[in-house]
C-alpha cells in the first residue's frame, strides 16, 4: 500500500509541480515573490496573512463566494503557515493572464498616517520616482536628492491609471509564459484598450466573456454585505482566458482589506479624501467594464 500511496501522490503532484513553475511566473513578478507554493489537488498555498484569512472565511459566506477563490482554510508546511485555496488556472491550457490593481489608491489612509507621522526623506523613492519620471521630483526634492514616503506614495498613483481610471494594470503573462510588467505608465483608456487588445490578441468572444463576467462580478457587488462594510486596497481582478476562449475573470488578493466600524458603509464609486475612506473600486470596475464595451 506504501508504493500504491506514492505513484497516487505523483499522480496529484508531477503535473501540477511541473506546469507551476511554468504557469506562475507572473505570481512572482506581481510583487509576490515566494508567498506561494504547489499543493495537491488542483490547489495552491499562499502565505499565511492574518486580514486575507478574515476576508477569505467571510467572502465565503457571502454572495460574492463564486467571483473569489474558493478558500479551505490554513496549513502548516515545512514550518511555514499558508492560507489553502483553489488554483484558479487548473482548469485552463496555456493560460494567458493579467492582473489589474483596483481602486483609485493602492494604500491604506492609516498607511499615509503612519508615513506622514515620520517624514523621514528616501533616497530609494526618489530614485524609482526618477527612473519612471525625472521631472517628478520638485527642486527641493532634486536638491536633497530625495522624498518623503506619503509624497512618494501619493504621486505613485498618478503616474498609472490608478488616481484616474481606478484600476491599473500591474502585469500580463502570455501563453508562452513570457511576462510584461511595463505597465506603470499606462495611464489613459486608449493606452489600456491598446493593452487588452494585445492581451486577448483581438479576439471578440474572449472580450465579449471577460465583460460580461465583469457585469456579473458588478451586479453582485452591488447587493454583497461583505463589499458594503470593506475597504477594498490593493486588490486585484484577475483575468485568466485560454486558447479554447474559457474566459473568467475572479477577484483576488485581500491582505489590505479592512473592515469598516460597525455600522458604517462605502459606495465604492465617489471620490476619494482624507478621512473617508472610499476606495474606488466600482468606479474602476465601471470604466474596465465601458473599456471592455468599446
Amino acid at each position: 500500500s506504501k508504493s500504491w500511496r506514492k505513484i497516487k501522490n505523483m499522480v496529484h503532484w508531477s503535473p501540477f509541480v511541473m506546469s507551476f513553475k511554468k504557469k506562475y511566473p507572473w505570481i512572482q513578478l506581481a510583487g509576490h515573490a515566494g508567498s506561494f507554493k504547489a499543493a495537491a489537488n488542483g490547489r495552491i498555498l499562499k502565505k499565511h496573512c492574518e486580514s486575507e484569512q478574515r476576508c477569505l472565511d467571510r467572502l465565503m459566506a457571502d454572495v460574492l463566494k463564486p467571483y473569489v477563490p474558493a478558500y479551505h482554510g490554513d496549513v502548516v508546511k515545512d514550518g511555514e503557515r499558508y492560507n489553502q485555496m483553489d488554483d484558479l488556472l487548473a482548469d485552463f491550457d496555456s493560460p494567458c493572464v493579467m492582473d489589474c490593481k483596483m481602486g483609485v489608491r493602492t494604500y491604506l489612509e492609516e498607511e499615509l498616517t503612519k508615513a506622514r507621522k515620520k517624514p523621514s526623506l528616501r533616497k530609494d523613492m526618489y530614485q524609482k520616482m526618477i527612473e519612471v519620471d525625472p521631472e517628478a521630483p520638485t527642486e527641493e526634492e532634486k536638491a536633497q536628492r530625495a522624498v518623503t514616503k506619503p509624497r512618494y506614495m501619493q504621486w505613485r498613483e498618478t503616474i498609472s491609471s490608478t488616481a484616474t481610471l481606478g484600476f491599473r494594470i500591474e502585469g500580463i503573462k502570455k501563453e508562452d509564459g513570457s511576462v510584461n510588467r511595463d505597465f506603470k505608465k499606462t495611464k489613459t483608456r486608449e493606452q489600456v484598450i491598446e493593452a487588452f487588445r494585445e492581451f486577448t490578441k483581438g479576439n471578440r468572444n474572449i472580450l465579449i466573456a471577460y465583460r460580461d463576467r465583469l457585469k456579473d462580478i458588478r451586479a453582485t457587488l452591488e447587493v454583497s454585505p461583505f463589499f458594503k462594510c470593506h475597504e477594498v486596497i490593493g486588490s486585484s481582478l484577475l483575468f485568466i482566458h485560454d486558447k479554447k476562449e474559457q474566459a473568467k475573470v475572479w477577484m483576488i488578493d485581500f491582505g489590505k482589506t479592512t473592515p469598516l466600524p460597525e455600522g458604517q458603509t462605502l459606495q465604492h464609486d465617489i471620490p476619494w479624501q482624507e478621512g473617508n475612506r472610499e476606495d474606488g473600486y466600482l468606479s474602476g470596475l465601471n470604466n474596465l467594464i465601458d473599456i471592455l464595451t468599446e
